[in-house]
């Protein structure tokens, strides 16, 4: 299992990839054999192979192994999504309370926000290009993502719409409730269908907020008006139902991880992947209170 995020991950979901729950079907030559060398052979769609649980083919969840010493499980999940949280949360406000945005401040604050942003950038894709999990490169950018996040709030809450940040967090958790509940009743199947309409929308719409920043770059404003008025409040709305979606698609990858009998240092990826998913969710929110009181 990779980052939970597809955006980030080399792995993800791909046809071909024999991730657990989406290419679990035997390939050509139909599925192994069990061996007194290997009494547990499974099909090469199981990446955890070894797991003697994970012997029934299927295309929608796998069935629930059980607990195992070394295997991932929700608690291992929910502990270290938690300390990540807890250090983005903690460095955040730090940030708002030691890097004022009065007009004298403002500036530096900014720059230094901004500086964060960038290097949570860089480690995030280091992480997530690295194959396996690695908690303090994970915690360090949660730390500088809590930094940024701590600036950009700031400057929202107090120049620009009073308590949006407040909002923003509530609509995060009312949105991480929402699609949890969905997951767990049903209501949304995650298959290859639903993969492959989230990710082709994530690039149209990277692509789009892309362009759009080059020719705020060159023309100056607001280049092609996908963040302001009308336009912007449509787009921040799509961002917010994207950000649904990726969490959508880290529950499943959570769930078959866990039935698949993934090494427990897995669940640092898992929380990796939630904490990326939350943050999208999150400055998604923001953007679009902003342009709502802009306007």
């Amino acid at each position: 299992m990779r980052s939970s995020n597809p955006v980030f991950s080399r792995r993800g979901f791909g046809r071909d990839n024999g991730y657990a729950g989406f290419n679990t079907a035997p390939r050509a030559g139909g599925p192994a054999v069990a061996t007194q060398a290997n009494p547990y052979a499974q099909p090469t769609g199981n990446p955890y192979a070894q797991n003697p649980y994970a012997q029934q083919q299927q295309y929608g969840a796998p069935p629930q192994a059980p607990a195992a010493a070394g295997r991932m499980t929700i608690d291992d999940v929910v502990m270290r999504t938690g300390t990540t949280l807890g250090v983005l949360v903690v460095t955040a406000a730090l940030a708002w309370a030691l890097l004022p945005v009065d007009d004298a401040n403002i500036s530096r604050s900014y720059g230094i926000g901004i500086g964060a942003a960038l290097i949570a950038m860089v480690l995030g894709f280091v992480q997530a290009f690295k194959r396996k999990a690695s908690p303090a490169l994970i915690l360090t950018y949660a730390a500088f993502e809590g930094v940024f996040l701590g600036v950009i709030s700031s400057i929202v809450d107090n120049r620009i719409a009073d308590g949006a940040a407040m909002q923003a967090v509530l609509g995060t958790m009312a949105v991480f409730a929402g699609v949890l509940v969905a997951y767990k009743a049903g209501w949304i199947r995650v298959n290859r269908r639903f993969y492959g309409f989230v990710m082709a929308a994530a690039l149209g719409f990277i692509l789009l907020m892309a362009v759009n920043l080059l020719f705020a770059v060159i023309g100056g404003g607001d280049g092609l008006g996908f963040r302001s008025g009308a336009l912007g409040i449509l787009f921040g709305v799509i961002g917010i139902i994207l950000g649904a979606c990726f969490l959508a698609l880290d529950f499943k990858q959570v769930e078959d991880g866990i039935a698949y009998g993934a090494p427990r240092e897995e669940a640092w990826l898992a929380a990796f992947g939630l904490t990326l998913t939350l943050v999208w969710i999150y400055l998604e929110f923001l953007r679009l209170i902003s342009i709502l009181n802009s306007d």
